[in-house]
């Protein structure tokens, strides 16, 4: 699918990624999910639905390189995200203010679930007992020329 921001993926994934861009574009099912949404970008505060759908996911990728974890190989062991921070994290960016948890609470699964057909993979895991949250590390680990970038 390709739309008015697509052009604006590409040329960030090749400033990253140079000659292995469209490659990490083609396996990263996450990049296709973010570019499917970002369809609305240019719409501002009427496309709120969709912006809680990629905020969601922008504050677990955010809190993912914020503690570290870019570069290490213990997330299992992370305790995790908590809600509260992460709902306030994302009514601080553009058009957030009036967000609410369902983007956090299951709407983000059930949309890619629905774009995939993948009912195992999910990009939000969450404990409903500690209300702690997790970004799939799966789907951020891509693979592009036998490596893992």
């Amino acid at each position: 699918m390709r739309h008015s921001f697509t052009k604006t993926i590409e040329i960030e994934l090749a400033k990253m990624f140079n000659e292995n861009s469209e490659q990490i574009y083609e396996n990263s099912q996450l990049l296709q999910f973010l570019n499917k949404k970002m369809r609305s970008a240019h719409k501002g505060s009427k496309a709120r639905g969709s912006f809680g759908t990629i905020y969601a996911l922008y504050t677990l990728v955010e809190d993912y390189i914020n503690k570290g974890y870019l570069n290490r190989s213990d997330y299992s062991k992370y305790k995790g995200a908590r809600f509260t921070d992460l709902l306030k994290r994302a009514k601080e960016l553009p058009f957030g203010a009036k967000l609410q948890n369902h983007s956090f609470n299951q709407r983000v699964n059930e949309e890619f679930k629905a774009t995939f057909s993948l009912k195992e993979i999910m990009p939000i895991l969450r404990n409903p007992t500690t209300k702690r949250y997790w970004i799939n590390e799966n789907l951020l680990k891509i693979k592009a020329n036998n490596q893992i970038l």
